[in-house]
């Protein structure tokens, strides 16, 4: 028996063919889940090609039904109550529970000259980073409830943890998703629901390569300069794959961490988190 079979889980932000997200619902779909992968329903251009966002999510309700899972795409804004709501009717129509809710969406809006950032993008960053998981979050624990318990995972950052210059709405933000995530834990323990963060540092994922990107360009160095100065803070030297944060979810959402909650877990290669 797989330790997740007969479990349902919800991962928003799954489009990415690159990105933690999608990586985290095959490695769920592995350990017996069945899933909602959720995301927006709009483009992302990929090495110069532009892509639906739900088109990717049918590759990758392809990719978990080819390997004998269970798997169904939900469009979702998490920034909107009616979408929120939307999505769980529709888990609950498909699957009749929810057990596991990993709250990967994200975006780098404001993460730039602290100076320079308006209002607008801080309130971007905001309802993204930090609204949307608290609604989520809200949706769904009823629903683990009736089930007995369940599982809730954030999706952090070594911002959660620290800051480095030029990241400021996103580093306030994603702390602000590890008190979420605490409160939660503190909240509905006596419900059996766990909740926790998963910090990853640099993971080779499309977002991290843009953020790379954008810093070489405003310190005027080659992208490869940018990437070794990143990664000699880093014990490992390089960059995480997203299979590795995948791997740490896993661990969260199974049954040998039953009797953990509230932490924050990073997945780093040993980079510092910053000051």
């Amino acid at each position: 028996m797989t330790p997740l079979e007969g479990k349902t889980a919800i991962v928003t932000g799954a489009s990415a063919p690159h990105g933690i997200g999608r990586e985290t619902a095959l490695r769920l779909a592995q350990d017996g889940a069945r899933l909602v992968v959720a995301d927006l329903d709009d483009t992302v251009t990929l090495n110069g090609q532009t892509h639906r966002r739900t088109d990717l999510l049918g590759d990758l309700v392809s990719e978990i039904a080819a390997t004998g899972g269970e798997a169904i795409a939900v469009t979702l804004d998490v920034t909107s109550e009616e979408s929120v709501a939307a999505c769980i009717a529709k888990t609950l129509d498909a699957f009749g529970r929810i057990d596991i809710l990993v709250n990967n969406a994200a975006t780098l809006a404001g993460s730039d000259n602290f100076l320079s950032t308006t209002p607008a993008q801080w309130d971007i960053s905001f309802r993204v980073n930090l609204l949307g998981p608290m609604m989520m979050a809200q949706a769904v624990i009823p629903e683990m409830r009736k089930a007995g318990g369940g599982r809730i995972i954030n999706m952090g950052s070594t911002g959660s943890l620290g800051a480095e210059p030029g990241f400021g709405a996103y580093t306030a933000m994603k702390h602000g998703l590890t008190g979420l995530s605490k409160t939660i834990a503190a909240e509905f323990g006596v419900d059996g629901i766990l909740c926790n963060t998963v910090c990853p540092g640099y993971i080779a994922t499309d977002m991290h390569m843009a953020a790379n990107t954008r810093l070489a360009a405003e310190n005027d160095i080659p992208l490869e300069d940018m990437k070794a100065r990143r990664y000699a803070a880093v014990a490992l030297r390089d960059a995480g794959r997203p299979a590795d944060v995948a791997n740490a979810v896993a661990y969260l959402a199974g049954p040998q961490a039953a009797y953990v909650t509230g932490i924050n877990l990073p997945v780093t290669g040993g980079v510092p988190a910053g000051i």
